[in-house]
Formats: structure tokens, C-alpha cells, sequence
């Protein structure tokens, strides 16, 4: 390309003013705002501009106003799409952190939409016409589920630990095993939590086996507190050994001093009732001697994320007085979610039907291989031969630090290529497609395949599920 033939087709670029004069360009800024449309067409005239220069590009991107006007509101639409958006959970995984853990219920949905529609008595107390207690709210209900003397609420879990260390343990020692120096996501550690709560950790047994002499030796006028973790996302097993929760409470309280569990998942129903794995409930833990335990409100309990500290009323007292409480406080919606969540456990009847976790990790596998045979004449049309559909057995998994060796069984639809070769850059060439469509889809490749576990897609949304895959566009 010579310089006069790119000074040439440079000139027949339209200005920046001739496109936001039309019709079009118009309606885009009644929509878009005009700063956001005039960044938008600046940008694509330099594409253009870049594109005619640009020697190695075989095709000049076209000049003529109408596709420019088409480019800017599709660059316009892009742009302001939500990051954040609902996707089909078909990992096989039913409570997944980076998916958002818990899916919340139609109760706890509009309890939120009730009270972030306007004002409401936050922190007024209706009775006096005076400021109130945010913690008012939860308060009541968790003291009855629960059997504590008092409770507190913070913004999830990491934050109630971090909270109880630094209001009950600052520059003094916490007794931990060595077992129990957990790792969980997003490389939150036991021993960094407390060093930045300002507590000091004292490590007693072996990764396997701990024992009471070792906690009762440890024991010092420095000791702040007796904690124990919860090792909800992994098992240590063989040759082991480690102190019952009673027997700690017990070596706690002869030296004075306070036994803390983070159970970390959290439960306030036996599940061995619906089928599932015994996990360590609430409950458990206070009548085992707990002065204070700690919970996800986000997990098994199947609602918004927060952290609950529950158990004795001079200690949440202290808790409450910290001025990092404030920081770590929940809003208006987390509160009327998990006070919504709440209520549907006073009546534990219904709580397989109205908690939606629970709902899905009790879910019948014969009702998800009827699922997976409505979805597959579906997806065998849109796949074509080139992919081979087959419903298989599978194994869900709980997630989230919630019973990490248990598995349920699940029916999945395994997608795998009909070729031989290239199987794992096709594969994630079709997980791609997937994640892609309008409410994208998460499943698993996993042994040449590509994985979707329907545990957690539910008659309900079959239809939006269907409806999408005519979006698909394979290659």
C-alpha cells in the first residue's frame, strides 16, 4: 500500500461529529449517555485508522457510517454487560465457591428486594424511637436454633474468626493442634489470620495425633483461649489420634479460660436425617462445652454469606465492643436473607423442599438420569457427529469445606470427541461455547471428556437450559 493510497482511504473516514448527528448515533446517546458514545465512535475510527495502515491486515475495516453506528452499539452493549451474571452450576460440585455457594430461596430473595426498595429500621428500634442493634434482627431466632446465650453476625466466616481472635486473644497465646492449621480458598490460613488478628499461635501435637497432655503442658498464664478448626476441607486419616470437643471444653474451662470452635461449614440439622454424611451441627458444639463457635452462613446452611459467632453472652459482649466489629458488620439484605433462612428452620419439615442446598444435594439420581434424558436428543442435534452424548453414573461432591471425602451419586452427560486426536483443545474449545451462551454453562472435562453433572439443574430451568443451545454456534 502506497501513501497516497492510504492518505485516500484515510479521507473517507467520517468525523467524529457527522456519525453523532445521525438518527442512530442519536438514540444511542439517549441510551448510552454522550460522553459513552463519543469514547465509543473515537475508538472505532482509530480501528479504522490502525486497519488501513496497518500493512499485514488483509481487510480494512469498512468507513461507511451505518456499519460504524452497528460496531459502537454492539462495542456500547458489551461494555456495560454485567460481569456478574447467573450461570447453570453442571460442575458436580453443588456448593462451589467460585460459582457463588449457596443458591438462596424464593423466601430469602424477597425478603431482600423488601427491604433494599427503600428505608427500614436498620438500626431503629420501632418500640423506644431510638437507634437499635442490627444484630436485634438475627438475634432471637438464632438463639432459639442454636441453644447459645447470644450471637453476633459479621460478613462471612474468616471474619468471625479474625474478629474473636483479636477481640479475645490480642497479644496472648491460642492453643491449636498442629492438625488443624487449615488452608482453605484463596490461601486463607489459620496461622496468618492470627498473626494479623495480633494473637500469637501455639502449635501442640503432630499433623496426626494430639493428645490431652498436649493441650494441658501448652496451657501458660499467656493462654488467651483453647481453639479448635474444623478440618471440613480435608481428612487426615490412618494413624491418628486427636482430643474429643468435651475433653477440651473440660481442659479448658479448669484453667479459666475460653474454648472456641470454628467449625467453619456449619450445620443446624443433623443431616443424617436426609440421607447424607454426619457433619458436626451447632449445637453439637455448644453442648460439648463450646464457649463460642462459628459458622458460614453461606454453606450447609444454605443461605446469603455471612459469619455467625454464637455462645456465651459475655464474650459476644466483648466481641461486640471491638471497633473492627463495624468493619466486618452485615447489610440490610445479607440480614433479611438469613433472617428469611432462619425462619424456614423452625420448621425442619420442610426444610429438603424450601432450602434449595439441601433440595439439590438430596436429589433422587433417578430423577437426574430423567433429566439428563429430556436434555440429550437436545444437545446429540446441536453436537452433530462429531461429539458422542452419553448419560453416565457420576459422583457429586458437597464442596466448600463441607464433608471433603463424601460423594453422592449423580448422572451426568459425558460429551467426548469422535476424533482421536486433539481431543483436549477441542474439549476446551466446547467448554468455551458453553460458557459463552446467554446464562453460561459450567461443567468438568475430565478423562478425554467433557463433563456435565445435572445434580443442580432442576426441572425449573430445563426449559431456559434448552432454549439457549440454539445460540451455540459449533465450529
Amino acid at each position: 500500500m502506497t501513501k497516497h493510497t492510504a492518505s485516500i482511504e484515510l479521507s473517507t473516514i467520517p468525523s467524529v461529529d457527522k456519525i453523532l448527528r445521525t438518527e442512530p448515533a442519536k438514540t444511542l446517546i439517549i441510551n448510552f449517555g454522550r460522553s459513552s458514545v463519543i469514547k465509543a465512535v473515537r475508538e472505532d475510527l482509530e480501528e479504522i485508522r490502525y486497519s488501513i495502515l496497518d500493512k499485514n491486515c488483509q481487510d480494512s475495516l469498512k468507513v461507511d457510517v451505518g456499519t460504524i453506528i452497528e460496531r459502537i452499539s454492539a462495542r456500547l452493549i458489551s461494555d456495560l454487560e454485567p460481569s456478574l451474571k447467573a450461570v447453570f452450576n453442571l460442575t458436580g460440585t453443588v456448593i462451589h465457591t467460585n460459582l457463588g455457594r449457596a443458591p438462596l430461596p424464593s423466601e430469602a430473595i424477597d425478603a431482600m428486594a423488601t427491604v433494599s426498595g427503600g428505608a427500614s429500621n436498620l438500626e431503629y428500634n420501632l418500640k423506644i424511637g431510638k437507634r437499635g442493634d442490627r444484630d436485634s434482627h438475627l438475634e432471637k431466632l438464632l438463639i432459639q436454633l442454636t441453644g447459645a446465650e447470644a450471637t453476633t453476625v459479621v460478613n462471612n466466616n474468616a471474619a468471625a474468626v479474625l474478629l474473636i481472635l483479636n477481640s479475645l486473644a490480642l497479644r496472648k497465646e491460642v492453643i491449636v493442634s498442629r492438625g488443624e492449621l487449615v488452608e482453605i480458598g484463596g490461601t486463607f490460613r489459620i496461622p496468618e489470620i492470627m498473626t494479623r488478628a495480633g494473637a500469637k499461635l501455639k502449635e501442640v501435637g503432630t499433623t496426626n495425633r494430639s493428645h490431652a497432655r498436649d493441650y494441658k503442658e501448652a496451657i501458660s498464664v499467656k493462654t488467651a483461649m483453647l481453639m479448635k478448626v474444623h478440618t471440613s476441607n480435608y481428612e487426615v486419616t490412618g494413624f491418628t489420634s486427636n482430643v474429643s470437643e468435651s475433653d477440651l471444653a473440660k481442659i479448658a474451662h479448669n484453667d479459666q479460660v475460653p474454648f472456641v470452635i470454628d467449625l467453619g461449614s456449619g450445620t443446624m440439622v443433623n443431616l443424617e436425617k436426609f440421607g447424607l454424611p454426619h457433619e458436626p451441627t451447632v449445637q453439637e458444639a455448644l453442648l460439648n462445652g463450646a464457649d463460642l463457635v462459628s459458622f458460614s452462613g453461606d454453606k450447609l446452611l444454605g443461605g446469603p454469606q455471612a459469619g455467625v459467632i454464637a455462645g456465651r453472652k459475655e464474650l459476644i459482649a466483648k466481641i461486640k465492643k471491638n471497633p473492627m466489629k463495624r468493619a466486618m458488620r452485615c447489610d440490610k439484605m445479607t440480614i433479611a436473607a438469613l433472617t428469611a433462612i432462619l425462619k424456614i428452620y423452625s420448621n425442619p419439615q420442610q426444610l429438603c423442599e424450601r432450602i434449595p442446598t439441601l433440595r439439590l444435594l438430596t436429589r433422587d439420581p433417578k430423577e437426574i438420569h430423567q433429566t439428563a434424558k429430556r436434555i440429550l436428543p437436545a444437545l446429540k442435534e446441536k453436537l452433530g457427529k462429531t461429539y458422542s452424548i452419553k448419560i453416565e453414573p457420576c459422583q457429586s461432591q458437597i464442596g466448600s469445606g463441607a464433608l471433603p471425602t463424601e460423594k453422592i451419586p449423580s448422572v451426568a452427560l459425558k460429551i467426548s470427541l469422535n476424533m482421536k486426536r486433539g481431543s483436549g483443545k477441542s474439549l476446551n474449545g466446547l467448554s468455551k461455547i458453553f460458557r459463552e451462551l446467554p446464562k453460561p454453562v459450567i461443567g468438568r472435562i475430565q478423562d478425554n471428556a467433557f463433563w456435565m453433572d445435572l445434580r443442580c439443574l432442576e426441572k425449573n430451568h430445563e426449559d431456559t437450559f434448552l432454549k439457549q443451545l440454539k445460540k451455540m454456534i459449533i465450529i
